[in-house]
């Protein structure tokens, strides 16, 4: 032991001697040549900005630099979204939800409102691309993990019913969002924007179902298993797939100059959606194994699906109909083996959906402002595109169930899943945000009504019968007689 620290002490005192020689000799040295100026890289904290400067003006200075504006919005986002998520699961709401308007209450909605300094010191203009960068890759790995819950081999067996429920749940949305969009889009459409692009923009964004907001609030009753939540999730897989298809199309209309520009858009990516269901999928089974769990294997797999996903949203950007559309897709042709899915599923979900989605839900929070809405004409068509948010989505997706042979109950039951449009919503609108196609005060209004329409399934599934407690009853009288 004495000779262990008589070696550490003469260690530090031979070499700091040294060290400290070193540095006073070389006090007296100057440059003898001129080396050329050459591009700075990130800034550094300087000594000298802050030598008069007391202890907190030099903290605050310290975290007003990039990295650290970034970091502390990262605590506190996660944070309000964990709070306020916990509060929305203990009101029988799924957390998502939650987590959904903690970005909200982060935004000019609130913060802004009651604590403008504060939220100015925390998201200031020039710190938001970086967050924007962040979220943007939360929400590519989030589509592919929604890609990977629709199961074709299933909706093959569904087929029948799902399609055309599913279908008149987008047709029946799309032409009221259309017609609705004759009312609005003189008072509250860009100035650059022409009608088509806006019309057919709320069309889609009126038809949207949220797949995985609906899985969970299925999951959470108890009803996976039962024939309504069978077709329900068929139904919402269908819709996804048509939805985001539709969207793609859109997209590239609006992106494109001029006809020719459009149909050669359109054609790469019918020709990309070919290449992935008919050539990639067949081999993706064999390329993609989970090689008995090794750790090594584990981490080759995660890495070769992530730069897949990543290859595959890409193309579809540098086509011109959007990153996510090819995360989705990369997550549809991802092979049927359950092993597989859930494998990629726990690796990649929990990560995006804990720290990189909360992000996106705080940059659409920042973009919300409900100030906008300051007067009762405002308030009244909000109040309307909710109204017709529902009657399209709801009351077609109702019709069409009852049409297929089901009772009313469980056809409304059907509308208020399909009703449920949650964060799939909001990554449409801010699609439509970036592109221009949406104004501040239309993104603000279909906000509300991304929120709204989630929001009201569970109290309405609660009053049809199918809350938890009756479903944990009727699961346990099930296992009873059997």
């Amino acid at each position: 032991m004495r000779r262990n620290l008589l070696f550490y002490l003469i260690t530090l005192l031979v070499f700091g001697t040294g060290i400290y020689l070193a540095l006073d000799y070389g006090r007296h040295l100057t440059p003898l040549t001129v080396t050329p100026e050459v591009s700075p890289g990130p800034a550094l904290p300087a000594a000298s900005a802050s030598a008069g400067a007391g202890p907190g003006q030099m903290l605050l200075e310290r975290l007003h630099a990039p990295l650290g504006v970034l970091l502390l919005q990262l605590i506190v986002i996660i944070l309000a979204a964990r709070l306020v998520g916990r509060l929305f699961s203990r009101l029988g709401q799924p957390a998502v939800i939650g987590e959904m308007v903690a970005g909200i209450l982060l935004g000019p909605s609130l913060l802004g409102l009651a604590l403008p300094a504060t939220e100015a010191f925390l998201f200031p203009p020039a710190s938001l691309g970086a967050l924007g960068l962040l979220s943007q890759i939360g929400v590519i790995l989030f589509m592919f993990v929604v890609g990977i819950e629709v199961d074709l081999e299933h909706l093959h067996k569904k087929a029948q019913a799902a399609v055309l429920v599913s279908h008149a749940s987008i047709v029946v949305p799309f032409f009221l969002g259309v017609a609705f969009s004759l009312l609005i889009y003189q008072a509250l459409a860009p100035a650059a924007i022409t009608f088509s692009a806006f019309a057919l923009f709320m069309g889609i964004a009126m038809s949207i179902t949220a797949f995985p907001v609906l899985a969970r609030i299925l999951e959470e009753r108890r009803l996976t298993r039962t024939a309504l939540g069978t077709i329900a999730i068929a139904c919402a897989s269908v819709d996804d797939l048509t939805a985001w298809c539709m969207l793609a199309v859109v997209v590239a209309v609006v992106q494109a100059d001029g006809l020719g520009a459009a149909a050669l858009t359109v054609g790469l990516a019918l020709g990309f959606i070919l290449l992935m269901l008919f050539v990639i999928r067949p081999q993706a089974a064999r390329l993609l194994r989970v090689e008995g769990g090794a750790e090594t294997q584990s981490k080759k797999l995660v890495a070769g699906v992530l730069v897949f996903v990543f290859a595959a949203a890409l193309l579809t950007e540098a086509i011109g109909i959007h990153a996510l559309f090819g995360a989705f897709l990369a997550g549809v042709v991802m092979p049927s083996n359950s092993r597989l899915r859930a494998f990629l599923r726990e690796r990649l979900e929990t990560f995006s959906s804990v720290f990189l989605l909360p992000l996106f839900f705080a940059l659409t929070g920042l973009r919300t402002q409900i100030g906008l809405l300051n007067d009762w004409p405002s308030w009244l068509l909000c109040a309307g595109l909710v109204a017709v948010a529902i009657a399209g989505k709801l009351g077609g997706s109702m019709l069409a169930a009852r049409w297929t042979g089901m009772g009313w109950k469980d056809a409304f039951s059907i509308g208020v899943l399909m009703n449920t449009r949650g964060l799939v919503e909001l990554i449409v609108l801010n699609i439509g945000y970036d592109l221009g196609i949406l104004s501040p005060r239309v993104f603000t209004m279909m906000v509300l009504m991304a929120l709204i329409t989630t929001f009201m399934t569970g109290p309405i599934l609660s009053s049809l019968g199918y809350g938890r407690r009756a479903a944990a009853s009727a699961a346990d009288r099930a296992s009873g007689h059997s």
